[in-house]
């Protein structure tokens, strides 16, 4: 009966250790899963936040272009801001992801490497104790049976002397030596009995203490760490909750943010922007006047009559200046207009040649830093030949200098048809300001026909047509007198090209490299030396190209590069 009662407790406690060891894998398996939920929703936030910044990215003002000029108007301006903010906005969803994978998946990772270990140590432990319970109820099992075994041999060996000592036919020495033997078997049932007995107290008490203390304590720990483990999947989920509680005041400013930009949108700047840009600086045409075919009289044209403004451009074109255009009617220049802009309006048209000559300026600057910057280069090695040769800097200077020629005589054609626009177009004695130190054309090579030009409806320039014959007599008479009156200047001394000049611009003059001409007049400080070649072709040359030997008679004995 205490056999099967002990069988039955045994294997309840089994029982039960496999229904908890299942119970606590499913638990450890819950929190994987939910760690594996986090690591999720941290590559979600991620890729959100990426394609946040890359829509914010791909929407953004190109450098040097169009969009970029656009961003004078407010609702450019207020879009740029939205995109800032969304920028920013993916960066809180940035922060969401690295806090989830640090205070959430990093930790429940770890934790649940602890929990495995733990859980595995408590089962070891029950698995220890059942079978040290189980030890001590077979050590007792094999005590009873030894007892048992040892009384029924007594009790056998006791039955044999007495049947032998009623047996008159056995001898003494028989007799005794059957009671010698009774007597043992006696002795070692007595002993059996007292080695069953203590066995049999210690095996209570090992099982008092392993069903009222061993595995009770066993089950505390895994009922402990089972809770454990539901607790923290509690605050796993509250840090879940508050890692996206703690950026939404960030969010919310963005949002702010973006709604502050809506109302910073004003159209009346906006529009008045596009006024400033496209304005034309036209007149507005006047009236147009009666005219009264009934009366035989000479018909009378208002002077702000649009047919006489087409006889006003015909005397305006005789003074050099070009008519004026009836741009309401005109058909527009289509494609990308002549280089000097002339098929836009004279604001337009201001604008741009001042942006081109802004444009061109920079370069030189940029040249200019260059050229500074290989010069120094140049000394340093002058100064340390172990560092470099110094003649090897020298193409490259030379290559510089070129470039920034060209750009200035660039720049001096734009200025001059700024000048046009702005009605200053220097003259013989006045030479045109330049934004930056450069040496510029003197005012005899600036290109007088451009007073001659005038807008065509089509936008190009061409020559007065229509104008009268005895007109362009006297004019082009006039134009020639003012060349007849010049005295031809005599050499003062003579100068070698030390570089190729092209002399493209109306006024200079081509030279090879390693020529020699003739000077006629020396650099007034403009960065130009007037040179002749063959006593008939004339024209100026940069100083910086040029070694000048001037005639001791002249200036005295000098040479200046």
């Amino acid at each position: 009966m205490v056999d099967v009662k002990m069988g039955d407790c045994w294997s309840k406690t089994k029982d039960q250790f496999d229904n908890l060891e299942k119970h606590t894998q499913w638990g450890i398996e819950f929190v994987e899963r939910y760690n594996k939920f986090v690591k999720d929703r941290t590559d979600i936030e991620i890729s959100y936040a990426k394609q946040l910044r890359n829509l914010s990215k791909k929407y953004q003002p190109k450098k040097n272009s169009k969009e970029e000029e656009e961003q004078r108007y407010t609702s450019c301006q207020a879009f740029l801001a939205v995109l800032n903010e969304m920028n920013d906005y993916a960066g809180q969803h940035e922060v969401i992801a690295e806090n989830m994978s640090g205070l959430i998946f990093a930790e429940l990772s770890r934790y649940i490497q602890e929990l495995k270990q733990e859980r595995k140590l408590h089962f070891q432990e029950g698995r220890r104790a059942q079978q040290h319970i189980e030890s001590c109820w077979k050590q007792l099992e094999a005590s009873k049976r030894r007892f048992e075994r040892d009384c029924k041999e007594a009790e056998r060996a006791q039955l044999h002397f007495e049947k032998m000592d009623n047996d008159l036919n056995v001898t003494k020495a028989d007799v005794e030596k059957a009671r010698q033997q009774a007597q043992t078997r006696h002795q070692m049932a007595s002993d059996s009995k007292g080695e069953y007995s203590s066995v049999l107290q210690n095996f209570n008490k090992e099982q008092h203490e392993h069903y009222y203390t061993h595995i009770p304590n066993i089950f505390r720990k895994i009922q402990d760490l089972d809770e454990r483990r539901i607790v923290k999947i509690g605050e796993s989920m509250k840090t879940f909750s508050e890692v996206d509680r703690q950026v939404i005041p960030i969010i919310g400013k963005c949002l702010d943010g973006i709604t502050k930009a809506a109302e910073s949108v004003d159209e009346k700047h906006d529009t008045q922007l596009v006024v400033e840009a496209f304005k034309s600086g036209f007149e507005q045409p006047g009236d147009v006047e009666f005219e009264d075919f009934s009366q035989p009289m000479k018909r009378t044209v208002s002077e702000s009559s649009l047919s006489n403004s087409r006889s006003d451009g015909k005397q305006e074109s005789k003074s050099g200046k070009s008519k004026g255009k009836l741009w309401p009617f005109i058909k527009k220049n289509k494609g990308s207009g002549p280089e000097d802009f002339s098929h836009l309006p004279p604001e337009q048209r201001r604008k741009k040649l001042q942006q081109k000559i802004d444009e061109i300026n920079k370069e030189i600057q940029k040249e200019s830093d260059q050229r500074d910057g290989l010069t120094k280069m140049k000394d340093v090695y002058i100064k340390n030949p172990q560092m470099g040769r110094p003649e090897s800097v020298d193409p490259r200077l030379a290559e510089i200098e070129q470039t920034i020629e060209k750009l200035r005589q660039e720049s001096s054609k734009f200025e001059a048809w700024l000048a046009e626009v702005e009605g200053r177009l220097p003259t013989r004695t006045e030479q045109p300001r330049r934004p930056s130190e450069m040496p510029e054309l003197p005012s005899a090579a600036v290109n007088n026909c451009a007073q001659d030009r005038e807008s065509s409806p089509d936008g190009s320039y061409t020559e007065e047509q229509n104008q009268d014959p005895q007109l362009k007599v006297a004019a082009q008479s006039e134009f020639d007198d003012e060349f007849d009156d010049e005295e031809v200047l005599a050499a003062i001394g003579t100068c070698k090209a030390m570089y190729a000049f092209e002399g493209q611009n109306e006024g200079t003059i081509a030279m090879a490299e390693g020529e020699t001409l003739s000077v006629i007049e020396e650099d007034k400080g403009d960065g130009w030396t007037r040179v002749r070649r063959n006593e008939d072709e004339e024209g100026y040359v940069p100083t910086s190209y040029v070694e000048v030997y001037l005639d001791r008679n002249t200036k005295g004995a000098m040479t200046y590069i």
